[in-house]
């Protein structure tokens, strides 16, 4: 209970404090084109220690195996492959925005066939192609594999994924994305989460830091920069701007996980005026049925006469509560304190109170 009650208390006051305090610009809005690439490769994991795919099951391992072993010069048509030191991964990465050629970018490297571990292997180099199909990267290096897999005869464990890894700074980008940024004569900042007051809240806040109107809000997602308005180079306006706090406006929002059990609500809910009945009703219904026999001797035959016990019992404690109008989040959290209502009884009675039509916020049930 006293941890419970902590943890209410701790809901309170810590999240009315995150939805008072200012965020950076930077923190609240994306910049229209800068933005990252999605790569992907197939590529060779070399070096393992047994543990790597039977050729058998994965064909295309062989395969890709006597592609490579013949573009290094060697021939190996006929052959009948038995090594279990290769798996065929499928590399992943992201291109950054404005990664020059030479620059180096993580990579994340996944099992496609029965491999059961990556660990101790080394990728060979796997080009990296974005959806364009074009090559932008090209991945190598000894792979980081944190899983471990162990067996035996009538038992095994495993902690975490062991065909699964990453290459820290493993891929060398080739190709650049053609975007020039410094030639822009209009830059858009798309609002993480659209709200037409904090779109105003943003721009007034660049205009007044700037002095001059440059900023101008087009909906409730964006707000729009004149660059040339500003007298600046378009980098330079960003890095002016992208560090002035503003106060975000939320909407009222209740977030539920119902499998943990886990209660987040916002400190700009409020609650209508409404009646509350927590408790739990248990009705027991057992069987016993009696058999009657004929006397000694009597031309008779067994009934079997059934007997009913019906129980029905109410949880101690239970009683109706009414929640006052327009009360606060503390106000809500105490009464349902008051109830004695545990995390999952509470879930219950937000999603009736919701249905209710009493809840004023957003309702989000994960």
């Amino acid at each position: 209970m006293r941890a419970r009650l902590i943890l209410l208390l701790l809901v309170v006051l810590v999240v009315p404090s995150l939805s008072a305090a200012g965020s950076r610009i930077k923190d609240l809005v994306e910049i229209e084109g800068v933005r990252g690439n999605d790569l992907v490769g197939y590529g060779l994991i070399v070096g393992l220690n047994g543990t790597g795919d039977s050729i058998r099951n994965a064909p295309f391992t062989e395969e890709a195996l006597q592609n490579l072993l013949e573009r290094l010069g060697v021939n190996v048509s006929g052959e009948d492959f038995r090594s279990r030191n290769v798996a065929a991964v499928i590399a992943t990465a992201t291109l950054p925005p404005f990664a020059r050629a030479g620059s180096r970018i993580d990579v994340n490297v996944s099992a496609i066939g029965d491999a059961k571990s990556l660990l101790g292997g080394t990728l060979v180099m796997t080009p990296l192609n974005a959806a364009d199909g074009e090559i932008y990267a090209v991945a190598q290096g000894p792979i980081l594999a944190g899983g471990i897999s162990a067996e035996g005869q009538a038992a095994s464990t495993q902690i975490g994924v062991p065909t699964a890894g990453s290459l820290p700074g493993g891929a060398r980008v080739e190709r650049e994305v053609g975007f020039d940024f410094d030639t822009m004569h209009h830059i858009r900042l798309a609002l993480r989460e659209p709200d037409f007051t904090t779109a105003e809240r943003i721009e007034s806040v660049i205009n007044a830091q700037m002095r001059r109107g440059i900023a101008r809000m087009q909906d409730s997602g964006t707000v729009e920069l004149d660059v040339g308005s500003s007298g600046l180079a378009p980098a330079r306006l960003i890095s002016l701007i992208e560090g002035l706090p503003v106060t975000p406006s939320r909407k009222a929002r209740v977030v539920i996980d119902q499998r943990s059990g886990t209660i987040v609500l916002g400190a700009d809910v409020r609650i209508s005026q409404v009646a509350v009945a927590q408790g739990n009703l248990t009705i027991r219904v057992t069987e016993a049925p009696v058999v009657s026999q004929p006397n000694p001797f009597a031309d008779g035959e067994s009934i079997i006469l059934p007997q009913t016990d019906l129980q029905i019992d109410e949880q101690a404690g239970n009683r109706l509560g009414v929640v006052r109008a327009n009360i606060t989040l503390a106000d809500l959290v105490s009464g349902l304190n008051a109830l004695g209502v545990g995390p999952r009884d509470m879930i219950d009675i937000l999603k009736s109170i919701h249905a209710a039509g009493a809840l004023h916020a957003e309702l989000v049930v994960h």
